[in-house]
């Protein structure tokens, strides 16, 4: 009877054997040595995110009209074309994750991606100064043709060179920027934390910019001169994060993760007949590795604990050739390490799927917030305000929020209870999941309010929506910052910007998840010569039903949500 299967302690493997396979150090580059604490390079990479999200919505927030009123395409088209492009940059990321995670590291993806970026940026501003010529369409839409390097070809090479430049930046910049900090030091780690919300507040500045000020130039001044002072702000992100190379902390890439993953599966599988040990000090772990982490073993899934029971034949395998053991050994033994990162990715996943949900809701910010805005009387005072520049109030709240939060909420709660300091990760993305049905809540009680008063013939000002675009921004404030914290501190090593970047596909897979939403809605209500409840008069509709029935399904995601965080267990790392 093997050992393990007595309960008693197996002998252990050469110190020489490790879960990284010899093969893959090949993929390593060379480390910087690590920066003292107070470093400069956290602050170099809030200002890069302030210019590359500049950049970017430079070109998002206007795009839909550039197409249309520029390039001549129809609204149905310049509609599409747009969301599929804004999903793409939403995709990308995870292509970035992985070759900045196996191959090339943080820092080399975000200098690679910013060379296509920039390249995308310039054909797009390039696209703004070819002539452009209406098209003929006589016969019908398929009969319509674009001049193979005319401004529309022009223009959609360079869009999609940025969604892939911007997926590479997304996927690195932030495990790059936390890469800044010494874990090892405390004031480190507590700047580590409000860096994150920094990090937010950066993204939501360039939209503020690009909102108040590029889509003016776009379309008062020159489109040529709006995209090239977008172009202009990533080629000076460029310059600055290439010259602030010396003061960077590098962490080196750790080679393929899924191979590890599938490694464990594979172990475990070979050793399904064998029992589990009650004493998990006999499984299998390297430790002269002082450079990796080590993670502690925990009681869940423990199916998987078998890839790190060591047999007998692995020890043959050892003795009769430690190299061929090193290269091939990996499938049939796994360190606690492997093991254990691969149950963080499973409890991840229900953490990640109810932010889904999340997101879909969040996306009502920029459709049916606005559909109703549009039905309100947009003067306030003496100003008309459009129904879209409501999403600029709702950035600026998200500002509030974040202040509110690190200079009121915070230092309250430690002055209430010492102890328990700044709430958890995952309590605060459960109170950001709570307020976004909140929100839901509140946009439904204005649509009441709004259609008692067209009833009557009567208008109410768009005023009336401030309260649920400010509950709104409290859930993004808590949800979405704390969720980027939170994927990237429970995230394994070798998968860190891998699982920032599935943090940031749950936006690309809410805005999906809406467009179902919308289908189901239509198809059930809209029948029997009824407008259906989102109708293209709104008087005519009812969207008060719509919004609760999404309170409903945001106040259900955060009960499953509270149930699975509830039992999460956190990861624990022991050296």
């Amino acid at each position: 009877m093997d050992a393990m299967e007595r309960g008693q302690s197996s002998p252990r493997l050469p110190k020489s054997r490790s879960s990284k396979i010899d093969d893959e150090e090949d993929l390593r580059v060379p480390l910087i040595q690590d920066k003292k604490t107070g470093s400069r390079a956290p602050a170099v990479v809030l200002g890069f995110e302030c210019l590359e999200s500049t950049a970017f919505n430079g070109i998002a927030t206007n795009l839909v009209l550039y197409l249309h009123s520029v390039l001549h395409g129809s609204s149905l088209a310049s509609a599409s074309n747009v969301t599929t492009w804004i999903g793409t940059s939403y995709l990308t990321p995870v292509l970035g994750a992985v070759l900045a995670d196996t191959f090339w590291g943080n820092y080399n993806t975000i200098l690679v991606s910013l060379l296509v970026y920039l390249l995308g940026m310039m054909l797009v501003t390039f696209s703004a100064f070819l002539p452009t010529t209406a098209l003929d369409c006589v016969a019908g839409p398929s009969s319509c043709h674009h001049p193979v390097l005319g401004s529309h070809t022009v223009a959609f090479a360079g869009l999609y060179l940025v969604a892939f430049g911007s997926g590479g930046v997304r996927a690195a910049l932030l495990p790059f920027g936390a890469e800044q900090f010494d874990d090892g030091n405390a004031v480190d780690r507590e700047r580590k934390m409000s860096f994150f919300s920094w990090f937010y507040v950066c993204v939501d500045f360039g939209m503020i910019v690009s909102g108040l000020f590029l889509v003016w130039v776009q379309q008062n001044v020159s489109w040529g001169l709006g995209f090239g002072i977008a172009t202009a702000c990533i080629a000076l992100a460029f310059a600055g994060f290439v010259l602030a190379t010396p003061m960077y902390t590098r962490r080196v890439p750790t080679g393929t993760p899924l191979k590890s993953l599938c490694q464990v599966v594979v172990a475990a599988c070979r050793k399904a007949a064998l029992r589990v040990p009650a004493d998990a000090a006999v499984l299998y772990e390297v430790n002269d590795k002082v450079d990796q982490p080590k993670i502690a073993h925990t009681h869940e899934f423990t199916f998987l604990d078998k890839a790190a029971m060591v047999l007998g034949s692995d020890l043959e395998e050892v003795v009769t050739n430690v190299d061929a053991a090193g290269a091939a050994g990996s499938w049939r033994l796994c360190t606690v390490t492997q093991v254990e990162e691969l149950k963080i990715l499973m409890r991840l996943l229900p953490i990640w799927a109810t932010s889904i949900v999340l997101s879909a809701a969040y996306a009502q910010l920029n459709t049916t917030f606005v559909q109703q805005g549009s039905a309100m009387d947009m003067r306030v005072m003496s100003f008309t305000i459009p129904a879209a520049s409501m999403v600029s109030f709702e950035v600026v709240c998200v500002l509030a929020w974040v202040l509110v939060y690190g200079s009121v909420i915070v230092p309250a709660l430690r002055s209430f209870s010492p102890a328990s300091g700044e709430p958890s990760q995952l309590r605060r993305m459960g109170a950001g999941r709570l307020l976004m049905a909140c929100a839901m809540a509140v946009a439904a009680l204005v649509e009441m309010r709004r259609l008692d008063a067209a009833g009557s013939g009567e208008s109410i000002s768009i005023a009336w929506q401030m309260p649920q675009y400010f509950v709104l921004a409290g859930a993004e404030v808590f949800c979405y910052i704390a969720q980027l914290e939170f994927f990237y501190s429970e995230a394994p090593e070798s998968m860190k910007s891998m699982c920032t970047s599935f943090a940031l596909l749950t936006v690309a897979l809410g805005s999906y998840t809406s467009s179902l939403i919308y289908a189901v809605v239509n198809a059930l209500t809209a029948t029997g010569g009824r407008p259906g409840w989102i109708s293209d008069d709104l008087d005519q509709g009812h969207l008060d039903y719509f919004f609760w029935t999404m309170a409903a399904l945001c106040a259900l995601n955060f009960v499953v949500y509270s149930a699975f965080a509830r039992n999460y267990q956190v990861k624990t790392v022991v050296s």
